[in-house]
């Protein structure tokens, strides 16, 4: 899959990634031993680190 392959995700990546890992949350739920337990936890990384860098942090005023 290559948005698995790149350290970093443009915006077309992350909204894709953020689909797929919509739709695995549905199908694999809590379930940790379930096969695709861990291309979630990829994806959760990589969506992370694309929020971290890109999406801008609130703030209390």
């Amino acid at each position: 899959m290559h948005i698995i392959t790149r350290k970093r995700l443009n915006e077309k990546e992350y909204n894709k990634a953020v689909r797929l890992l919509d739709s695995l949350i549905d199908t694999v739920g809590e379930d940790e031993n379930h096969q695709l337990a861990s291309l979630m936890e990829i994806l959760g990384l990589l969506i992370k680190k694309y929020e971290d860098e890109h999406v801008p942090k609130i703030t209390e005023a």
